[in-house]
């Protein structure tokens, strides 16, 4: 009774101090780490590092907490606040992971866009900032942030930077890169270059949503096979008799064992199915 109450004061204790960090919109964080670049990645620039090891950390005593009270033994209960804990970067990387899928699925809508804007006689910065107001939804406030920055300032270059940044998306990289050059260079291949480019991203995207949608049933039946002992395990909760033997030595070895071997399997799983994650240039 007394280690509920404990890990209950902690979890008090990390709530109120999560609830006192406060970070300002576009304020630049001092960590520059793998949290980071996910937190970029999900779309969620404005929340630091340090509030994501402050959220695990409450999950993972929550976690801890609630299976503690419905199992009474300690091996079981930091088990599941181990996944408890894990949850937070779970969820961040899912974010990122659909981000980057509706960001592929509209840029070569936005690149279409943003030629027919120069073959109807607008400059490249007009054309881009015209996707604010006529681009794919998903990129509106993305270009709206750029309109504003080469307003103020009138340096496409730096606006371009700024952009690249708030999307955070490895074909936006791309496609920056490859209008800095274009503007950089000058000449009359602006439309074929953005014809070129929208019809490749094209092909990459379908080819990848037909890889994806043939790997999606293996995937999701190796997630099912780490879940399913979890599930069983949180079953056995409600049979004291039961779960109480986990409590042993010879128990904790058990779920020790059990918790490396499916960690191991499972990312084996995901290295051997990996595809090609395309990845940031220039960031």
């Amino acid at each position: 009774m007394g280690a509920v109450l404990g890990l209950c004061f902690g979890a008090g204790v990390l709530l109120v101090l999560s609830s006192m960090w406060r970070v300002e919109a576009g304020e630049p964080d001092e960590s520059s780490g793998r949290i980071r670049r996910l937190l970029d990645a999900a779309g969620m620039a404005g929340s630091s590092s340090t509030t994501v090891v402050i959220a695990c950390i409450v999950a993972g005593v929550v976690g801890a907490v609630i299976a503690g009270a419905a199992s009474r033994t300690p091996p079981v209960a930091l088990a599941f606040g181990c996944l408890a804990g894990w949850a937070p970067v779970t969820w961040l990387r899912s974010r990122a992971r659909r981000r980057q899928r509706e960001y592929a699925e509209v840029w070569p809508e936005a690149i279409d866009n943003l030629a027919s804007a120069v073959r109807a006689g607008l400059s490249l910065s007009e054309g881009l900032s015209a996707l604010g107001e006529r681009g794919p939804t998903a990129l509106r406030p993305a270009f709206v942030s750029f309109a504003r920055d080469y307003e103020v300032s009138g340096r496409f270059g730096d606006a371009l930077d700024r952009l690249k940044g708030q999307l955070a998306d490895p074909v936006g990289d791309q496609v920056v890169e490859s209008l800095r050059i274009a503007r950089e260079v000058g000449g009359h291949d602006l439309g074929r270059l953005l014809r070129t480019l929208s019809a490749w991203l094209r092909e990459d995207a379908r080819t990848r949503a037909e890889l994806e949608a043939r790997q999606a049933w293996v995937v999701n039946g190796a997630r099912m096979g780490v879940a399913a002992p979890w599930l069983v395990l949180g079953l056995l909760c409600f049979q004291p008799e039961v779960i109480h033997r986990y409590a042993t030595p010879a128990g904790t070895v058990v779920l020790v064992a059990g918790a490396a071997a499916g960690l191991v399997a499972y990312r084996l799983m995901l290295r051997i199915g990996r595809l090609p994650t395309p990845r940031r240039v220039l960031s």
